[in-house]
């Protein structure tokens, strides 16, 4: 599913007018009768009959005066509140409140937000129409006091297109937002509901349609995607009855060093576990035997150490022979930094022919000198955390995670490879330009590994033959996946990233049962 910003989003809208000849009236009294019928539902799960709506001068309250027309129509009782001049309504939003003024309901102006806090407090439910898309900047005055008291009200909070308060391309909270139970958003998801905090502030979001025709947007220049369970379906390698070991491909994982011995494990196991045939791990030789105990179902290798038992430089050849057996390399989870170790991985990347995935610690030793990715013949998916991201830009964490998806697309055409931002809504963005926010995912996540467990997934994806993007997307979704069907067995504290493991063909059945 196409996610957009709010200049697409009114970009579409214009479109719909313009060229598609579908008044902008009509996508108001759509998008508030897609509304009403979400909280008249509500009304009636709740057995109230007081809604109170608070409306803005903009489109978002003509949304608003349109809700409470059809309410109004049903019997509710509306209590209509009005922030901001009434002379400042203009155009559709006009239309619409004239209407209603006009079936003799009465709008409530926002003179303070104690008088507005009472009158909430005794509605059953709230619907925030107050800002839309287009906000910017920190709100404050009375503005803001009024978000604090819908926030106040301890009622059901329907937020009309997006809480008041976030910014729809960022999910940056502007100062103060408001705290939905629901969202209804229109035409098509906004960036922000989708991106934390917003995504927190956003409660169940439904995608309503309006009417905006499906050609506008397919011939639109969207090109950032929200990852649904069909999609990776359909990039998912199909499975023959007929088949065999070999033909689900040979992932190579060099990873490990003195201490780490378990993040190589965990990747090689990951990559197992999500389908490949064939998995070979490499390690540091005095390593060896410690991973062919850990690691029944991969092979391993050992290469030439440091003495400090981390890769030594003259393991350039012999990890090049593995890799010349194989379909796929990662590279990177707990090698270290031993500066051998480093001066391995920067020999060794730009004479890999495979495709590669590169995490951790050889991302690490990448930001040491990033000119190395202008050298690769093959191409790289880079798996980096923020902390890992800031130091491969040198862009601060915050100002990265203020714009997660702006920053993994400018990371991934800077270095012309497939970017995995890892955190709450992973982004991956191609070196092209298109990108996806991963729909997956849970706090159980949040341990030691688990990244180690992604690597694995999508090397393994890759040996079985899905191009770079696809095997991110796909591997991002079906990690996230594994994580909730964590949370659901185990809780979602103290969980282990090897709890994940077992956990990976269930994502896998799961998705393909679904899609029959």
């Amino acid at each position: 599913m196409r996610i957009a910003t709010a200049a697409q989003m009114r970009e579409l809208d214009r479109r719909a007018t313009a060229e598609f000849g579908v008044p902008s009236i009509i996508l108001m009294e759509n998008a508030g009768l897609r509304t009403f019928d979400f909280v008249y539902d509500v009304l009636m799960e709740v057995g109230g009959y007081r809604v109170g709506i608070v409306c803005g001068r903009g489109n978002n309250g003509g949304d608003g005066f349109v809700v409470t027309r059809h309410l109004h129509e049903v019997g509710a009782e509306v209590i209509v509140f009005l922030a901001g001049n009434a002379e400042d309504i203009k155009g559709d939003a006009r239309v619409n409140y004239e209407i209603i003024l006009k079936t003799g309901i009465t709008i409530n102006p926002i003179t303070d937000a104690e008088s507005l806090r009472l009158a909430l407090s005794q509605c059953d439910i709230i619907v925030d129409a107050l800002f839309g898309t287009g906000i910017k900047g920190e709100i404050t005055g009375l503005p803001g006091e009024v978000i604090d008291a819908i926030n106040d009200s301890g009622r059901p909070i329907v937020a009309v297109d997006l809480p008041s308060g976030l910014d729809a391309d960022t999910g940056q909270i502007c100062g103060r937002c408001v705290q939905a139970n629901a969202t209804i958003t229109f035409g098509l998801p906004k960036i922000g509901l989708a991106t934390y905090p917003g995504a927190e502030c956003a409660g169940e979001i439904m995608v309503a349609e309006i009417g905006i025709p499906e050609a506008a947007i397919e011939s639109s220049d969207i090109s950032t995607f929200y990852t649904e369970e069909e999609d990776v379906f359909l990039r998912l390698p199909a499975r023959p009855p007929d088949a065999h070991k070999g033909t689900f491909g040979h992932a190579a994982v060099i990873a490990g060093s003195v201490g780490m011995t378990g993040a190589a494990a965990m990747s090689a196991m990951s990559a197992v576990r999500i389908g490949t045939g064939l998995v070979t791990l490499a390690v540091p030789e005095s390593l060896n035997d410690i991973l062919e105990v850990k690691v029944t179902e991969a092979m391993t290798v050992p290469l030439p150490e440091t003495p400090d038992r981390s890769f030594s430089r003259s393991a350039v050849d012999k990890a090049l022979e593995l890799i010349d057996r194989c379909d796929a390399v990662a590279i990177g989870p707990g090698i270290g930094k031993n500066p051998e170790t480093i001066a391995f991985i920067h020999e060794l990347l730009p004479q890999i022919d495979k495709p590669m995935v590169i995490d951790a610690d050889g991302l690490n030793a990448i930001a040491e000198d990033t000119t190395v990715l202008s050298r690769l013949k093959s191409p790289a998916i880079l798996t980096p955390h923020p902390g890992e991201m800031s130091r491969l830009t040198g862009t601060p964490v915050e100002a990265i995670q203020s714009n997660r998806l702006k920053a993994a697309q400018d990371a991934a055409e800077r270095f012309g490879v497939t970017m995995v931002l890892k955190g709450a809504s992973t982004v991956i963005a191609s070196p092209s330009g298109e990108a996806w926010i991963n729909s997956t995912g849970s706090v159980a996540l949040a341990s030691g590994g688990t990244g180690d467990i992604l690597t694995g997934a999508i090397v393994g994806l890759l040996a079985q033959g899905l191009e770079p993007l696809d095997a991110a997307i796909c591997g991002v979704y079906l990690h996230g996946r594994a994580g909730e069907l964590t949370e659901d067995k185990i809780g979602d504290a103290g969980v282990s990233a090897t709890d994940l493991l077992p956990l990976l063909p269930r994502a896998l059945a799961e998705v393909g049962a679904d899609n029959e």
